[in-house]
């Protein structure tokens, strides 16, 4: 029995983390951080192992930034210690082989589970229209200068993307990726040399460890900061282009509804 309690102390823990990390993810990309950067900070604040990187300090200077990894750190002291108790307590004690083989099969199915439902995208948009509430209601921030500011909302947010080296943005001018077609505009450009380009122009190129500050749809953005320069990355803008093309079609007809309800 004490196993068996140990084993849902053990998943629990595990789910609260997930969901915790996910959350912190999500708050910091409403920050302005590019999904990677908030994903990578998120964790490494949870996980207390420790970040030094140039994003780091980005992350300290922000106000709601430094709120959110402080949360973490928090939640992170507790987190551990529940952890290796559940273990402790599911393996413990006398028990046949076959008996600590089914617990541990029990452990890999739920932590399974957890994992399926940390990156669900239902559970990314609850996540995100509840921060989006909270954001608001009990911060004033510089989160605004992106979400209140640009009046951004639905999926729509500007972000920035840190190109590396075998990215499929690399070597390309903005005329060449075509990223309008796809429902995305590069606002501006950070050079590596602290050389900044606004609204840059078709000729531009993009160069590794430029980052760009960009607007168009979260899920498009996210997709865009992990294609490769290969024949995946071609495919993925052509997959892009054409759910670009529905999208706008559906907006035109949501468009066409409106204005026959103003007459």
């Amino acid at each position: 029995m004490l196993g068996i309690v140990g084993i849902i102390a053990f998943l629990t823990v595990l789910g609260l983390s997930l969901f915790i990390t996910r959350l912190a993810t999500i708050a910091l990309t409403y920050t302005g951080l590019s999904w990677e950067a908030a994903r990578f900070q998120a964790r490494f604040a949870f996980t207390g192992t420790g970040f030094t990187t140039s994003e780091a300090e980005r992350v300290v200077d922000h106000p709601v930034r430094r709120r959110i990894i402080m949360l973490l750190m928090i939640a992170r002291s507790a987190g551990v210690v529940s952890i290796i108790i559940s273990l402790i307590l599911s393996f413990g004690g006398y028990q046949s082989d076959l008996g600590r083989l089914y617990r541990l099969l029990w452990i890999i199915g739920g932590v399974a589970v957890l994992l399926a439902a940390a990156k669900s995208d239902l559970i990314d948009r609850t996540l995100s229209r509840t921060i989006r509430w909270a954001l608001k209601k009990w911060t004033t921030l510089d989160v605004h200068d992106y979400t209140s500011l640009l009046k951004l909302s639905g999926e729509y947010m500007v972000t920035e993307i840190h190109v590396r080296k075998g990215d499929w943005l690399v070597g390309r001018t903005l005329s060449e990726c075509r990223l309008p077609q796809e429902g995305m505009i590069v606002l501006g450009i950070y050079r590596v040399d602290d050389d900044y380009i606004g609204i840059p122009r078709g000729e531009t190129e993009i160069y590794a460890n430029d980052t760009l500050v960009i607007y168009g749809r979260s899920k498009t953005l996210r997709e865009l900061e992990q294609r490769r320069a290969d024949r995946s990355g071609d495919q993925a803008h052509a997959n892009s282009v054409r759910e670009q093309k529905k999208h706008r079609a559906e907006q035109e007809q949501r468009e066409r509804a409106h204005k026959q309800k103003q007459r």
